[in-house]
């Protein structure tokens, strides 16, 4: 592992309790994801490094969000989304970004980003203390760190400017 990796793993707080959604044990462990993505994300924003939002539905099976690459000044911004699988913790979540699909050969079908070479044997050696805010940061972080650049290089990527309406009714751009 390398010093980068390493010093990301300090930086979130490890979970203890393996337990999957059909599990008793499941509140628990959602417990200690929702205190892992908490930290991880103020740290983040304490270090303005702040790229991504998630959040989940009632009993935590399901995630979806956004996240962000910056690059020349430009915000690109995703839509991500995933499902706690059956299987988890042994099971790292396959983040998908459904916008991109088919636009990179580092991706599944149906958008779901590639982390079978680096990612998936991380995790695999160390469930149950990974969860979903080390998916995120040593999963899809790297995944968009080395993709989106070259999409945007490709042209298979480009900014997208956000407009909102003014009291006046006028365009202007944010």
């Amino acid at each position: 592992m390398d010093e980068g990796i390493k010093k990301t793993v300090k930086s979130i707080p490890l979970l203890r309790t393996r337990a999957g959604p059909r599990d008793a044990a499941w509140p628990t462990r959602l417990k200690e994801e929702y205190l892992a993505l908490i930290k991880h994300v103020q740290q983040n924003k304490e270090n303005d490094s702040d790229w991504f939002l998630l959040e989940s539905n009632k009993d935590g099976t399901k995630w979806f969000g956004k996240c962000w690459h910056i690059q020349n000044y430009l915000k690109y911004e995703f839509e991500i989304e995933f499902e706690i699988p059956v299987t988890y913790p042994e099971t790292a979540p396959e983040i998908t970004i459904p916008e991109l699909d088919g636009r990179t050969p580092k991706m599944y079908r149906g958008g779901k980003i590639c982390t079978s070479d680096h990612f998936k044997p991380l995790w695999a050696r160390n469930v149950p203390k990974f969860g979903i805010a080390h998916a995120m940061a040593l999963g899809l972080a790297p995944w968009l760190a080395v993709e989106i650049p070259d999409l945007i290089e490709k042209g298979a990527v480009s900014y997208k400017q956000k407009t909102t309406e003014s009291t006046t009714g006028e365009s202007s751009t944010n």
